[in-house]
């Protein structure tokens, strides 16, 4: 089709629903509940709409949700050399892999709450990649990128004192609620010519902490999904958070933290960008 595609999903009266972005930022809300994710019906819906545009709304006026619900989200750490740098650590000899639990995903413009006891509450703006076909023991990662359906901003919210000092325990300050903004939307792959040259970057209170680009990442999308194909199986919906450049709150100097009424904005070329708000648990 003509258009880029663009898929999100807004949050209506009538319940949440699928939708797409038309170029000029218009959102048409598709019919019905959403289902399982399934990127083949979810491009034949968006041709239907955008080639039959009813009732639009603004981007701005419509309340975002994430734009998709995922199975499992496969996180992968220190996959930018700068980043592993500004830690002290050397690059790694493989993929770093860690999970979030799909319960931590909200939308773009959803709070982030920082969790009781929280000292170090810290940010990752990171690249996601959304699978789109069942991918296991893939046989070459030049297969990887057909099982890809597109790409989605994600940030990686991480409490590093939860991480790093209660037990060594990655997983420990990776899942507190709200920790996985996605969105605003999925860009299809087919939209994006090489998921290793888009920007991405961050900002807090309109401070520039992050400014990079995949193109820096030690192992690239088709590497990281062959990759992790032979340890677990990537189903469609599916989403592995890429890693972040170097610019998070631990490796600044001195170290700088989030705070409640702290303003995030997360961008990546094409995939749009968050603005989240730190609130308090308590």
């Amino acid at each position: 089709m003509e258009e880029s595609v663009r898929l999100l999903r807004v949050h209506t009266d009538d319940g949440l629903r699928d939708a797409v972005l038309t170029e000029d930022d218009r959102v048409v809300t598709l019919a019905g509940e959403p289902g399982a994710f399934d990127p083949a019906g979810l491009r034949e819906r968006a041709t239907a709409a955008l080639a039959d545009v009813g009732t639009t709304a603004a981007l701005d006026d419509v309340r975002l949700a994430a734009p998709l619900s995922p199975g499992k989200i496969v996180c992968v750490g220190l996959n930018y050399a700068d980043h592993a740098a500004e830690g002290g650590q050397a690059a790694p000899a493989e993929p770093i892999l860690f999970m979030k639990a799909p319960d931590t995903v909200v939308g773009a413009r959803d709070d982030i709450v920082i969790p009781r006891g929280s000292e170090k509450t810290d940010w990752e703006v990171e690249l996601g990649v959304v699978i789109g076909r069942t991918a296991a023991y893939l046989d070459s990662e030049a297969d990887a990128l057909e099982h890809v359906a597109g790409y989605v901003l994600a940030n990686d919210v991480s409490e590093r004192h939860f991480q790093l000092e209660r037990g060594g325990q990655w997983d420990k300050g990776k899942n507190a609620a709200t920790f996985c903004p996605l969105g605003p939307w999925i860009l299809t792959a087919d939209e994006v010519p090489d998921p290793q040259a888009i920007k991405l970057g961050l900002d807090v209170n309109s401070d520039v902490l992050q400014d990079g680009s995949t193109a820096n990442m030690i192992f690239g999308v088709a590497h990281l999904v062959h990759y992790i194909s032979q340890y677990m199986t990537l189903y469609p919906g599916d989403v592995i958070s890429t890693g972040t450049p170097a610019g998070v709150g631990a490796g600044q100097k001195p170290p700088r933290f989030l705070r409640k009424g702290d303003v995030v904005r997360v961008w990546a070329d094409g995939l749009g960008e968050q603005h989240s708000r730190l609130v308090s648990a308590s």
